[in-house]
């Protein structure tokens, strides 16, 4: 995904990007997007994403980072903030400030230099999955409801 012995990850993978700030190009000031986003450029100023963020290896960015997930592959200097979602530093990535987040993946070679600290630790594996399971049952049975009101419109037809 960064160019890196890695090709992709299986999250990035589900990551649609809606916006791309391409090599060479430098924004000065903030950046806000409401959809995924991939920067290969330079960014001057605070950057809030509502989806997730993709820093590629020859990204830099000068400020604070808010997204739902962070991929860093190139150089953020300044805080990042994911509090419902992961940061992951690849072997590339730079990350000079203290990071918020859920969960934390840090390549070998990969750098952090700063404090992370990892909200929602109170919640412990089992719980999670637990609470998974319940949503995914409750998915299905609003799955089943909605088969059988378009079953019994057809018969009604």
């Amino acid at each position: 995904m960064f160019g890196s012995k890695k090709d992709i990850t299986a999250d990035a993978a589900l990551e649609q990007v809606g916006t791309i700030i391409g090599p060479g190009a430098v924004i000065e000031g903030p950046l806000t997007t409401k959809d995924s986003t991939r920067i290969d450029g330079t960014v001057k100023g605070n950057v809030t994403i509502s989806g997730a963020l993709i820093v590629g290896q020859d990204a830099k960015i000068y400020g604070t980072v808010s997204a739902m997930n962070v991929y860093v592959a190139g150089e953020v200097t300044g805080q990042i903030t994911a509090p419902q979602g992961k940061v992951e530093i690849s072997d590339t990535g730079k990350v000079y400030g203290d990071i918020t987040c859920k969960g934390i993946i840090i390549d070998e070679n990969g750098i952090l230099q700063g404090k992370c600290d990892m909200s929602n630790v109170d919640k412990n594996s089992a719980e999670i999955a637990k609470e998974r399971a319940a949503a995914d049952k409750a998915a299905e049975k609003d799955d089943s409801k909605k088969d059988e009101e378009n079953s019994s419109e057809k018969k009604d037809k």
